[in-house]
């Protein structure tokens, strides 16, 4: 009798895509500002936008086409597609919350992800209605009532939360998931109180 796969439930915002990051350079070139990575921390990354632009920012996130051609995080590609060969992969996301990004989703995942089934692919609201063995997501809120294993994905917003243990990019995924347990805490990590220097945020001191 064959065993069961085990099954890992991945985010997709800030953990296989990157609309922060593109946010981030869409209003660089726009508006000649930079971000404040510390006011991120502890909620949405939206607020490290300067106050008075917060209300375009979210008028973005909400516009048709913005979700469709997000960059792909580093590695999250090749990593996932193994991951896929030994592990009952979903890739959930909470789409609703941007009703104009289900059909962008749809499609970026398809294109950038072709080995995923369209089943594989759950578009949805709140997370509670999901189940599985894994979770990596980069919420907590996603996180708390997950009763399998749980892994925080780090981003800017997140890097004060404490109590998770944190996959920090996709060559930490493989490490876990591929090559056997490997555990890092989030208490390892530390919370750059500082303003925007034209890095990205993994780059502040996370690798």
């Amino acid at each position: 009798m064959l065993k069961k796969m085990e099954r890992v439930l991945v985010d997709m915002d800030e953990v296989i895509a990157d609309p922060m990051g593109e946010m981030i350079s869409w209003y660089r070139k726009e508006y000649s500002l930079g971000v404040d990575y510390h006011a991120m921390l502890g909620g949405s990354w939206i607020k490290g936008f300067p106050q008075q632009h917060q209300g375009i920012i979210r008028e973005r996130l909400m516009s048709p086409g913005f979700f469709r051609h997000l960059p792909v995080m580093a590695d999250s590609i090749e990593v996932l597609k193994k991951m896929n060969e030994v592990y009952e992969v979903f890739i959930v996301s909470a789409a609703t919350e941007f009703p104009n990004s289900l059909k962008d989703k749809l499609e970026w995942l398809l294109e950038n992800f072709p080995f995923f089934s369209w089943k594989q692919l759950a578009l949805c609201g709140d997370k509670r209605l999901v189940s599985g063995d894994y979770m990596i997501d980069d919420h907590i809120k996603n996180l708390q009532h997950f009763r399998g294993k749980t892994y925080l994905f780090t981003s800017a917003h997140n890097l004060d939360i404490q109590g998770y243990d944190r996959i920090t990019n996709w060559q930490d995924a493989a490490t876990i998931f591929l090559n056997g347990y490997q555990k890092q805490t989030a208490g390892n990590f530390s919370s750059p109180a500082i303003k925007d220097t034209g890095k990205e945020p993994e780059k502040f001191g996370i690798q």
